[in-house]
């Protein structure tokens, strides 16, 4: 299957933007924005989730979490 894609309108900085087109190949660039836009979105994504297990284990006593672990574990 082909992977679909769609054309996006957005700003960069100059120094940014000279520095891409100094460096990669003006074939490659959109795969490499592509990239290093994934990259930077799995970044985010796993700082949004950590901050949501950080929360949970706020409001969860470390106690009663492990005796709960050890209880699941002996179950099988």
């Amino acid at each position: 299957m082909a992977q679909s894609s769609r054309k996006l309108n957005f700003m960069i900085d100059n120094d940014v933007a000279d520095e891409l087109e100094k460096y990669v190949p003006s074939g490659q660039r959109s795969r490499f924005v592509t990239q290093a836009i994934a990259r930077e979105l799995a970044l985010w994504r796993r700082k949004s989730i950590t901050d949501r297990l950080l929360e949970l284990r706020s409001r969860t006593p470390g106690e009663k979490l492990l005796s709960q672990l050890a209880e699941d574990r002996h179950r099988g």
